[in-house]
C-alpha cells in the first residue's frame, strides 16, 4: 500500500490532476457524460488531492461556496483504504473554519452509508443525476435553535 497524503489545490494549478482522477471514475467508470462532470462550478470551489509519494493523483473532491460536498473520487485501486474518508475530513474542517452552520451531498444511493459514519443523515427522496440514483444528505456543523 502506498503512502498517500491530501493537500488542498486549485482549479487553475491542479487542474489536470483533479480531471484525470474525476474522468476515470466518473466518465468512464460510472459513464456521467464528461459535459455534466464538469459544470462549470470547479473555478468556484475549494478543492482536495490525494497524492501518492510520487504524486500521482488518486483521489479529489471539491467543496462549493453554497456548502455542497461533491466530485469525491478515488481511483479503483485505492479504494478502500480510508482515502475519501480523509476527503471528507478536509472538505468538513474547512466548512467549519468558515463557519458554516452545515454541509450537504448528493449521495449516490449505493455509497449512502459511506456518509453515515461521517455524521450525516438523508434528507431526500431519491432521485436521478447523471443517470445514477442519489439521496441529498445533510451534516450540520455548529448547534441551532431549531436542534432539540
Amino acid at each position: 500500500m502506498k503512502r498517500i497524503r491530501i493537500r488542498e489545490a486549485s482549479w487553475p494549478a491542479d487542474r489536470m490532476g483533479l480531471q484525470t482522477v474525476r474522468c476515470e471514475v466518473f466518465v468512464k467508470e460510472q459513464n456521467v457524460p464528461r459535459s455534466l462532470e464538469f459544470d462549470g462550478l470547479d473555478v468556484t470551489a475549494l478543492h482536495w488531492l490525494a497524492l501518492t509519494s510520487e504524486d500521482e493523483p488518486v483521489g479529489t473532491l471539491r467543496l462549493l461556496p453554497n456548502g455542497q460536498i461533491g466530485r469525491m473520487a478515488v481511483l479503483r485501486d485505492h479504494r478502500r483504504q480510508g482515502i475519501g474518508s480523509r476527503l471528507l475530513k478536509h472538505a468538513i474542517a474547512a466548512a467549519e473554519a468558515h463557519g458554516w452552520g452545515e454541509v450537504w451531498l448528493n449521495a449516490q444511493y449505493a455509497s449512502r452509508d459511506f456518509y453515515a459514519p461521517h455524521g450525516f443523515i438523508v434528507i431526500s427522496d431519491i432521485f436521478e443525476d447523471a443517470g445514477i440514483p442519489h439521496q441529498r444528505m445533510l451534516r450540520r456543523l455548529s448547534r441551532t435553535a431549531e436542534m432539540a
